[in-house]
């Protein structure tokens, strides 16, 4: 199907259509991102599930196959907002189940306390920064990369980086953050 551009009805080449292979090779990171974001492999699966069937559904909006990591990533994150704010409607569920994937429990018996640690003051982070911290430090994206991800600026990526580094140093020190008075 030949597909005409926008000033005049000229032919251009057809937009290359994303198969299902390409798709299927980027599930074992997004299921790792999706993991990091909801914390159990159950809740993980199914976000991984959603974003694949919406991708395979709107395959045809992607318009350089070469950004197909980035875009999926952005959908993942879009599907996990959204269910966040779904459930902050609808008041918070703890399945026992969830105890079976504890990242504590997982550890050495010697670096639990360590890792229990991290675990809380990482959940206690705001979602935009245990997000940035995950895409940059977990999934090892570049800045340029986060900010398609997020559709921000790359500043923004970065001023969010630098809180969200410095707000987990002082949880992990069990310190108090020190409040920078603004200047207007």
């Amino acid at each position: 199907m030949k597909q005409t551009d926008d000033a005049g009805g000229a032919p251009t080449m057809p937009l290359p259509e994303i198969d299902d292979r390409a798709i299927a090779a980027h599930v074992p990171r997004l299921r790792r991102y999706a993991t990091a974001l909801v914390g159990n492999r159950h809740d993980a699966d199914d976000l991984v599930q959603d974003c694949v069937e919406k991708a395979l559904a709107n395959r045809h909006a992607l318009r350089d196959p070469s950004r197909l990591g980035g875009w999926l990533l952005s959908i993942l994150h879009n599907l996990h907002v959204s269910g966040v704010r779904g459930r902050r409607r609808r008041g918070a569920e703890i399945p026992v189940e969830e105890l079976a994937d504890d990242l504590a429990l997982s550890a050495q018996p010697s670096d639990r306390g360590a890792v229990r640690d991290f675990v809380r003051a990482f959940a206690r982070l705001s979602e935009e920064h245990r997000t940035i911290l995950l895409l940059t430090g977990l999934e090892g994206l570049s800045y340029r990369e986060v900010a398609e991800v997020l559709e921000v600026p790359i500043g923004t990526v970065m001023s969010r980086l630098a809180r969200a580094r410095e707000r987990l140093r002082v949880l992990l020190d069990g310190g108090t953050e020190q409040v920078v008075r603004r200047i207007k």
